[in-house]
């Protein structure tokens, strides 16, 4: 990324970290997240950020094994944003005081008032809407400082140090509940940094096709195709970059949705003119995953047969020198990067096994979020039903389906989902609707049926709604359209005896159950 722009976003443990990045590159300016202790105070100088984020956390400052920063960042020269704890630990570090709240701590939507004039508020009224979250409080702030806001109950809201292009802000701009946050961010980026937002998906695209070319030229390169957006993309990249060098594997694990293999096979086959392999591997991918029940365990199996069928057909091409993936942001950060906790390990991060037999693993969409991804496959000329397709995770029924998989258990789920994936289209709900699939789960309920009492399954119907993937909410499907996909399921699919739907939102839940 050539005279890009960048925003290190430090990453102190918040819930809002992946956000704070989405929200500055919805400015057209780059953001990477970097774990607080992985990375020296002389590196950040040296990799050339344009501004620092101190992100929120769960901790306290005034615990010794909460995460701290050498204070000398705060006199690197670069411009620094606190939030929430990334506020306190500024005017920490600045040797101000910090206190407990006390029996009046504020979470939720808050009154926020702007009593200083300052580059980081302009054009923003002085009286609006924030979202706090925190327990303590800044009582004074460093020498050299001023508080610019407060809150009915918190007196420093805001504090700013204008010389050395310090702010730190108490709540959370970066969350949709604060009125003004994009704006805040945006005065940040451009009026603090001085960013001029040069970080779009037409330089990345054609940046990326560049550095792939002069980087395999001449070499032979698998992809492994799932069909999904991520590497259908990754696949286009690649095609456009080296072209028939390009050979890509799609496997048939027998964990696909309904009529999944004809569909990517003709997509791929047709309209790409790609060299494509398909490669049956049912049997080889159930018999692994026989009386596996855990997750992880799952997952960590799938990842582990994909990359010997990969490793299988390169034997056949010969001399393949990379394997490329779809491998995305959200990804990464969910398969545990740098000292993150693993939510769930991805087939093709998490999932890889040691050992792999191909010289390099290629990821050109790793540092992009799922919106960006699409926006590369409209600037690479991909038709926009497959750039806005349903994505389907690597892993596939495996993960919709809670506890053992079953040859009997896939074919209920195949057709459970094919009918709610209908009956969501046909309501025209998939304009709103980002994914929705159903999820066979491992209950079993009593029922009847023509007078006579049923024990089938339960069936979950899931679908959300998101712009990144990295936060989701769910999707608010008008009953009667419910109702519909359920009396189709019930009455059609053989082994189903309710079916439920599911009003978790992302967090504390994932898109996926497993």
């Amino acid at each position: 990324m050539t005279n890009i722009e960048k925003i290190l976003v430090l990453d102190f443990g918040g819930q809002y970290n992946q956000l704070i990045a989405r929200r500055v590159r919805d400015q057209h300016v780059y953001a990477e997240i970097v774990p607080y202790n992985k990375i020296t105070t002389e590196e950040i100088k040296n990799r050339g950020y344009a501004g620092i984020i101190f992100t929120g956390g769960p901790n306290s400052v005034f615990d010794p094994a909460s995460p701290h920063f050498s204070p000398d960042i705060l006199d690197a020269g670069i411009p620094i944003l606190g939030i929430c704890y990334g506020c306190q630990l500024i005017a920490y570090m600045g040797e101000g005081e910090i206190c407990p709240a006390g029996e009046i701590s504020e979470y939720g939507k808050t009154a926020l008032n702007i009593i200083k004039d300052n580059a980081l508020f302009e054009n923003i009224p002085d009286n609006s809407i924030c979202w706090m979250s925190h327990t303590d409080f800044v009582k004074r702030v460093p020498d050299g400082c001023e508080i610019v806001a407060k809150t009915a109950h918190c007196p420093c809201a805001a504090f700013a140090d204008y010389s050395r292009k310090i702010y730190a802000v108490q709540f959370h701009p970066e969350v949709t509940h604060t009125e003004f946050g994009k704006e805040i961010i945006h005065n940040f980026l451009f009026n603090v940094c001085g960013c001029v937002g040069n970080w779009t998906m037409a330089g990345f695209t054609k940046e990326t096709v560049a550095s792939l070319k002069e980087k395999l030229d001449g070499k032979k390169v698998l992809c492994a195709l799932s069909g999904g957006v991520d590497s259908t993309v990754a696949a286009v990249l690649l095609h456009k970059a080296i072209g028939d060098n390009l050979t890509c594997v799609f496997v048939d694990h027998g964990l696909l949705r309904k009529n999944e293999a004809e569909t990517v096979a003709h997509v791929f086959g047709n309209t790409f003119q790609m060299n494509l392999i398909c490669v049956d591997a049912r049997q080889e991918f159930l018999g692994a995953l026989a009386g596996v029940t855990e997750p992880e365990k799952k997952r960590q199996i799938i990842g582990e047969k994909f990359i010997r069928v990969f490793e299988k057909e390169a034997k056949k091409i010969g001399s393949v020198y990379a394997l490329v993936q779809g491998t995305i942001y959200p990804d990464v950060i969910e398969s545990g990067a740098g000292d993150a906790d693993t939510i769930k390990s991805h087939h093709n991060v998490g999932g890889l096994p040691d050992v792999v037999d191909f010289e390099e693993l290629v990821e050109p969409l790793r540092n992009l979020f799922k919106d960006e991804v699409r926006k590369v496959g409209l600037e690479l000329g991909i038709p926009e039903k497959l750039v806005f397709r349903q994505p389907f995770p690597g892993p596939g029924l495996a993960i919709r389906t809670i506890g053992e998989i079953t040859e009997e258990k896939l074919e209920i789920l195949r057709d459970a989902d094919a009918i709610f994936t209908e009956e969501v289209e046909k309501s025209g709900l998939s304009a709103i609707a980002n994914q929705y699939f159903a999820v066979i789960t491992d209950t079993r309920t009593v029922g009847v049926m023509g007078d006579a009492r049923t024990y089938g399954y339960t069936v979950a119907l899931r679908s959300v709604t998101t712009d990144d993937f990295m936060t989701a909410d769910w999707t608010r499907i008008p009953f009667e359209v419910l109702a519909t996909a359920s009396n189709r399921i019930t009455n059609e699919v053989h082994g189903v005896s309710r079916v439920v739907y599911d009003i978790t939102s992302k967090p504390p839940a994932t898109v996926e159950w497993e």
